[in-house]
């Protein structure tokens, strides 16, 4: 007599083979020297995992305290007002989520167009203190699948203090009439920078490229189809991924964020026509769209003082409001190099969080306006989110502190649950799309960010005026 299984019998097989094979894939990450070549990594991982032990034992020890914290709360008018916005506040969120997740699921990047339909492109490089990155990178660009006679390359040293120039002269001997340099008199700033490449600029679409990214082969062509496709397509961003991630613990970490960054939440975005940031280390614009707001974005002030950081964010937004659509497409990499130290990355972290300050205040003067004739409604969305986050940091900053106060070890525990839930997602999407277990960092950068970087947006709101870049060498202007 043959048995049979039941399908409740198949659903418990297939999960003991998949709780397997995850556990599989995990020693074998955890034992991989190509993959962690410092054992300071594995204490790292090891670290993480046994936080998130012991905050899930802190959570189900004092999961009464949990309960008994929430009544008392409910006792009083603050309190209750507070669980009402939480509540509020996180059934938006996790609306929002499905919302994103069901654009990502209808995103698709646009495939190459031929090479007879490849508009005429300028590629220009802004380069301060990179020293043969630089090199590389104009290399990589060179490479490119991509007709010779339509494409320009342009390269501009910012006034840079070390060796960057002279490698910027050795690939122009390497590369001849392919590529232009020019040389800043002073250091000016990267939107100057570029100002300069977009008026020296002759093709019909302007490719802006870091001078420590670097490029595929297909990258540029795949890049510029949406212009070719979509007539009223104004920007698109680039996937970037990190260059710098095969031994330190902090570029490892921002390379998951960054998958989940671009590819599930600008893919969402790019649904929407409104992707709200083109990275500066790999984006393209309509040239026509960028000479529409070049005077207003070279002149850009806040609060009185000129803008000199921001730069990427600021075009688009600008772009934007015009009426254009900002796509992204996943199949135009490029690699970038991130900080290594903690020091660079709060540097970047902040400069970022001064310029999504700014640009959302630019952004509220028109999103609610008739910017666009269809399709408002989704960016509408997307900026009431990132809203949010700025209107929300210094309420859940003192609720935060508040919370640490009472019960700290309550804290540690639902803090790390809420790690494990939420971070389980980013583990999951990287694994899916790049069959790969380095998706485990993301728990360690969760962690990191929540209790090392918490402070990054408040500081950014309360410090939205001061300029500097932070991380290339200038100092900080008041």
């Amino acid at each position: 007599m043959t048995s049979k299984k039941t399908p409740s019998n198949n659903i418990i097989s297939n999960t003991r083979n998949k709780t397997k094979k995850l556990s599989n894939d995990f020693n074998l990450f955890l034992a991989s020297k190509s993959k962690t070549e410092s054992p300071y990594n594995k204490i790292v991982l090891f670290s993480t995992f046994l936080m998130l032990l012991i905050g899930i034992y802190f959570f189900s020890v004092f999961s009464d305290d949990f309960e008994q914290f929430n009544a008392s709360r409910m006792k009083s008018t603050i309190g209750l007002t507070f669980i009402v916005l939480a509540t509020i506040l996180f059934a938006f969120k996790a609306s929002f989520f499905i919302y994103k997740a069901y654009n990502y699921y209808n995103y698709k990047p646009v495939d190459s167009v031929s090479d007879k339909e490849l508009p005429t492109v300028t590629v220009i490089v802004p380069a301060y203190n990179e020293g043969k990155q630089v090199w590389d990178t104009l290399m990589s660009l060179d490479n490119s699948h991509y007709p010779k006679h339509k494409i320009q390359i342009i390269s501009i040293d910012d006034g840079s203090m070390d060796d960057t120039w002279d490698w910027m002269q050795d690939a122009k001997t390497k590369l001849g009439d392919r590529l232009e340099i020019y040389q800043q008199p002073e250091n000016q700033g990267k939107r100057h920078a570029l100002y300069r490449g977009f008026n020296l600029g002759t093709g019909d679409i302007y490719i802006t490229v870091d001078s420590d990214s670097i490029v595929t082969e297909d990258t540029l062509r795949n890049l510029v189809s949406p212009f070719v496709k979509d007539e009223q397509c104004g920007a698109v961003a680039g996937n970037i991924r990190v260059l710098n991630n095969k031994k330190e613990i902090l570029p490892k970490m921002l390379d998951v964020s960054f998958v989940m960054s671009f590819e599930f939440v600008r893919s969402a975005e790019s649904n929407l026509n409104s992707v709200l940031c083109t990275p500066g280390a790999l984006a393209a614009y309509r040239s026509t769209a960028v000479h529409k707001c070049l005077p207003q974005w070279i002149n850009q002030t806040f609060m009185g003082q000129p803008s000199d950081i921001g730069e990427d964010r600021a075009m688009t937004n600008m772009i934007l409001k015009q009426g254009k659509h900002v796509l992204f497409q996943q199949n135009a990499v490029a690699y970038t190099n991130v900080p290594e130290e903690y020091l660079g990355l709060y540097k970047m972290f902040i400069r970022w969080g001064r310029s999504n300050v700014r640009e959302n205040l630019e952004m509220a003067k028109y999103v609610f306006t008739n910017f666009r004739a269809k399709g408002k409604a989704g960016t509408r969305v997307l900026f009431i989110s990132q809203f949010l986050k700025i209107l929300m940091s210094y309420p859940l900053l003192i609720s935060m502190l508040f919370f640490v106060i009472v019960h700290p070890l309550l804290f540690l525990g639902s803090t790390m649950v809420s790690i494990l839930i939420a971070s389980s997602f980013s583990v999951l999407f990287f694994a899916n799309q790049y069959k790969s277990t380095e998706g485990f960092w993301a728990y360690t950068y969760s962690i990191l960010f929540t209790f090392g970087l918490f402070w990054i947006t408040p500081y950014a709101i309360a410090t939205a005026n001061r300029r500097g870049w932070l991380t290339r060498g200038l100092a900080e202007k008041k």
